[in-house]
């Protein structure tokens, strides 16, 4: 699943091209992709639009509309790519957007989703999907006091809490692991036993991982995103069995809250009361 980093690649990267083009015609072609209002009203309220500007939310795509926003979750496959001339659907293409520049220009916005899981949305009130979301991560109220304080009014596991969106925006698999490793921290380590100490050094790791996941245009693993170069830097994260790259430690691999989770038992030892 695309992770902050990737959504804010796929935001920077589309929007020069689609930024102050109208939406001529909505193609909705799997019906479920939207998720509110209704197909059919989709295509009404869409057609017209002006894209003012893309940016983002977690991992939520976010297109400005004159009226609107429109959101797009990308989920487990979904990608958004801009093509040049008249609307042509490709395989696995669930809605495309028709567009036209100021020069008459046409292009197309697609929303390309192999397994179906993607959704948008089309309000003019991206608050009543956004609202229950944490902070960003890289914005300016994640502070290590609000880490700190926020980490020890939780009796949680440290990765799963890291996951859980309501806590903190936009993380994953691949960027918790990344961060906790950094921190020296253990995913099962419990989340009310954080020093301050610890917890500045997690807050710090989540935004170095984060930031350079941007820098290198997030991290290609698999086929549903392509691109990226931060799959070449990774400390633990796809790297079980192989020597830790601070210390020469075995990486582990196990299951965390049913995900799969990479430690350095050196590095990042459990602590338990």
């Amino acid at each position: 699943m695309p992770e902050l980093p990737e959504v804010e690649t796929i935001a920077r990267s589309i929007a020069p091209h689609v930024a102050g083009r109208k939406i001529v015609s909505a193609d909705v072609r799997w019906a479920r992709t939207v998720a509110t209002p209704s197909p059919k009203k989709f295509r009404e309220r869409i057609k017209g639009q002006r894209i003012l500007g893309v940016t983002r939310r977690a991992k939520y795509l976010i297109l400005k509309l004159e009226d609107y926003n429109l959101l797009i979750h990308l989920r487990m496959s979904g990608d958004v790519v801009v093509r040049k001339g008249k609307m042509q659907a490709k395989k696995h293409d669930r809605l495309i957007l028709a567009l036209r520049g100021e020069r008459g220009e046409e292009s197309s916005l697609a929303f390309n989703d192999t397994r179906k899981f993607g959704r948008v949305w089309l309000t003019d009130d991206p608050d009543s999907i956004l609202g229950k979301l944490g902070p960003e991560p890289l914005g300016k109220e994640f502070t290590p006091k609000w880490l700190y304080e926020n980490l020890r009014r939780r009796n949680r596991q440290l990765k799963p809490l890291l996951l859980d969106q309501n806590f903190l925006a936009g993380i994953g698999n691949i960027y918790a692991d990344e961060s906790l490793h950094l921190a020296k921290l253990h995913p099962l380590g419990l989340s009310n036993a954080v020093t301050l100490k610890q917890a500045k050094a997690l807050h710090e790791a989540i935004r170095s991982v984060l930031k350079e996941g941007i820098r290198r245009n997030g991290a290609s693993i698999d086929w549903v995103y392509r691109g990226g170069e931060f799959q070449n830097y990774f400390r633990v994260y796809g790297r079980e069995g192989e020597p830790c790259s601070a210390c020469g430690t075995e990486i582990q691999k196990f299951t965390v809250g049913q995900r799969g989770t990479r430690v350095c038992p050196k590095c990042q030892p459990l602590e338990r009361k």
